[in-house]
This record gives C-alpha cells, structure tokens and sequence, in this order.
C-alpha cells in the first residue's frame, strides 16, 4: 500500500504536501464561508469557484505544453511559490478588515493561473520521482495525502473561522508551501527518472488532442471525468446550501459534513493504493454509484442520514478520481504524458467556471435539494453512457440473462451476426428441454439418433 514512500525523493514531496494541503483545505473552507458572509448568495460561491478554475478552462492546454518541455521541478518551485502569496494577500487583505468580495475574486483568479502549470507538472512529475512501475500506488497515496488533509484542514477551518476569523486560515495556508517549497530543494536530482523533454515546435497542442482523440481508452474516460467534474463535484456549493438553509446550522457543521466526506475518501484512496491495476469497469462503476448516492443524499429527509451518506459519496468519488487518474497516466506515453494530463485537469476542473454558477443558480432557484439531485442523476446517466462506449471499443457488448443461477447482466466478446443467432438458438432450446424433460425412453432414441 505504501510502497512508493521508500523513495526518498517521493517521500520528501509527500511531506511538503502534507503539509501543503491542509492549508489549502483550511482556505477552501474559510474562502466559501468567506464569500457566503459577505454576500449571503450561493451563486457568488459558486463564482468564485469558477474564477479559480476559469483558467484552466482558457489555457489548461498551453500548460500541458509548457510541462512536456520544461524541468518540472524548477516548474514547481516557481507556481508553489506564486500559489503561498496568493494565501499570504488574502491573509492580510482579510486580517486588516480590508476584504471585499472583489478581492477574493481577483485571488482567486490569480491562483487558477498557477494552477495551470502546476497541475499537469504536479501530475506528471510523480512518474519521474517514482517510476513506471509505481505510478498507480503513487497517484493513490497523492489522493490520500490530499484527502488526509482534508480530515484536518476543515476541522482546524472550523474552529478557527469561529474562535478568531477566516483571515488565520489564510494565513496559516500561506505559510504552508514553504514544506513543498523545501522538499523540492532537497531533492537529490541523480535519482529522477527524468523522460525526454518535447522539443519546441509547431503544432504540439494539435498533436496531444489528436493523440488522445485516437485511443478510446484515454478519451472515454476523459469524457467521463469532465462530466462529473462539471456538473457532479460541486460539493463548496451544495454543502454551504444544505448548512445554511436546509439546516440552519453554522461554519461548524459545514466542517463536519467535509470531514465526513474526507473519510471516505481516504478509505477510498488507500483502497486504490492496494489494486495493482485500474480496470475501466471499476471506473464507470465506481462513478454510477458516485451518482446514486448523491441522489440519495438529495432526497434524505434528515441531517444524520445526509451525514452519513458524505462518507460512501466519498469513497466512490475518490476511487473513481484515481482509477481515472492512474488509467489515463499509465496508457498515455511519456512524450504525451504532459499534454494529456492537462487535457485530463481540464475537463476536469475546468468544467467547474461552467458548472459552478450553473448549479449555483439552480441551487439558489429551487433550492438545495434540487441542485444536489441534478448533479447525481447527469453523473449516473453518464456512466451509463461511457460505460456502453468502451465496452463497444473493446468489442464487447452486454449481455441480459434472466435465468435463474446465471448473472443478468455480464460483457461478453461482440459476435458475428450468424454465430449469435446460433448461439441463442442454442440456449433457447436447452432453455426449453430443462423445463420439460423428455421421458426416458424418448432421450435414449434422441441419443441413438444422435
């Protein structure tokens, strides 16, 4: 489960990040509650969300480029820097008694733009401190280091936004890069599995979506994922809604319900850490559940069953996240790796300036509820769909057996015309002979003649 953090290189990134991600999820929760304090309206924390992912909607693509050519580490130490004093200005813009929703806006915009770069080097660096074989641990120990920040960010955001003010939060996020910032230094160079950089060129964008357009296996998934990050992950969103208006409870309750989920989801990725492989069925199983759940949370008629529903709503949204993650990582080359995985980041969070004010105007038009059903059913009805897709890539096609003993629903190899037609005639009449057996002496001329 753990057996990436034998890499020292690894092992120091992992601690930088540790450290890292708990301010970013003590800002995230101090941000939305920020925001929902000024202007009391759902929809200005769904624009903001949006404005911190715009960026990667715009140019996600151009940073997978500048990935694929550039020294990822030097890369990572100039947008981790840039992303602790985008914290150290809310900070004191917050502190100074300054702030205006403005000013979290134009922050948060900022923050998207490193995100940019960040991102798919972040992502692609991984493979080059570990190497090929552990890529698929290695992605699931970053969701659980990310998710196991995310037990203490929102709890510690909780208690601070209530004891002294969100402008501590901001703070303390700030101050956090300087772990990533440190273990980036100290990292020995001679022992990265450093993959040949792109060389400068035209048309390298056009080739990465070419690339991934042509492989069933990367863009389904990629399809995939940019519908439920659209429209499926808006949780800053409907957990801010359902403590405010459908409870009626404060900032505490919001870090309870976030600290629910982050349970979950670090089972989720701890589970992921042990499977060796990520097959594509997990995938679009994984996220038809994500999406049920979510209806179910939707229509639960009180406060301890919405709670307890965050925890599974974790665990699918997280194994979905990293068997997407890792599946897309491992079949992609080298060369490409870069660009489609900004691709991958793009859809995937840069879906969110589409998603975020959508679902925050149907959030704050016909409530809560409303908005949380609307995102569970797009994200079940779409695994519905990708899953049918690859499984006719892959020349299958599903099949429904409804008797008893047999499973009912099953993908089996795609048959020629003639030999299904065969087959099922086959299964119909041994179907029939079970039901009415034939006596005796009737079954022993049928064998003779035979």
């Amino acid at each position: 489960m753990f057996s990436s953090l034998r890499i020292r290189n690894y092992r120091l990134f992992a601690i930088g990040q540790a450290v890292s991600n708990t301010g970013t999820w003590m800002q995230r929760i101090a941000q939305d509650w920020l925001v929902l304090s000024l202007t009391g309206s759902a929809t200005a924390v769904g624009i903001t969300t949006a404005l911190q992912f715009l960026p990667l909607l715009l140019f996600g693509l151009y940073g997978g480029v500048v990935a694929d050519r550039c020294d990822k580490r030097r890369l990572l130490l100039i947008t981790q820097s840039v992303m602790g004093l985008t914290g150290l200005a809310l900070a004191a813009l917050t502190l100074s008694g300054n702030v205006h929703v403005v000013h979290v806006y134009a922050l948060a915009f900022v923050l998207g733009l490193a995100t940019v770069l960040d991102n798919p080097t972040r992502q692609t660096f991984v493979s080059e401190m570990v190497g090929p074989a552990q890529i698929g641990n290695a992605v699931s120990l970053n969701s659980a280091n990310f998710q196991s920040a995310r037990l203490v960010g929102p709890a510690i955001a909780g208690v601070m936004i209530s004891a002294v003010g969100s402008g501590w939060a901001f703070l303390f996020n700030g101050l956090s890069f300087i772990a990533p910032l440190t273990g980036l230094l100290l990292m020995r160079t001679g022992e990265l599995h450093s993959s040949e950089r792109a060389p400068r060129s035209k048309g390298q964008l056009r080739e990465g979506l070419t690339y991934v357009r042509s492989h069933p296996e990367l863009i389904w998934p990629i399809v995939l994922v940019g519908f439920i990050g659209t429209f499926g992950f808006n949780f800053p969103i409907w957990l801010t809604a359902f403590t405010h208006r459908v409870f009626e409870e404060g900032a505490g309750t919001y870090g309870l319900l976030n600290t629910l989920m982050a349970v979950g989801s670090v089972v989720g990725a701890l589970l992921s850490a042990r499977r060796g492989t990520s097959r594509m069925r997990l995938l679009t199983g994984a996220a038809l559940i994500f999406g049920v759940l979510e209806v179910a949370a939707a229509l639960s008629p009180s406060f301890w069953l919405f709670a307890a529903l965050m925890a599974p709503i974790g665990i699918m949204g997280l194994t979905f996240n990293v068997t997407a993650n890792s599946s897309v990582q491992t079949a992609s080359d080298p060369a490409m790796r870069g660009r489609v995985m900004s691709l991958y980041m793009m859809v995937f969070m840069g879906g969110t300036p589409i998603g975020g004010p959508l679902m925050g105007w149907v959030t704050d038009t016909f409530g809560p509820r409303i908005g949380f059903l609307s995102g569970g059913v797009i994200s079940a009805v779409v695994a519905v769909g990708v899953g049918l897709a690859l499984a006719r890539a892959g020349g299958l096609r599903l099949r429904v057996d409804l008797r008893r003993g047999h499973r009912h629903l099953t993908f089996v190899p795609r048959e020629p015309r003639e030999q299904r037609e065969a087959r099922e005639s086959r299964e119909s009449r041994e179907g029939r002979e079970s039901r009415n057996p034939a006596p005796d002496s009737e079954r022993e001329r049928v064998t003779s003649a035979a």
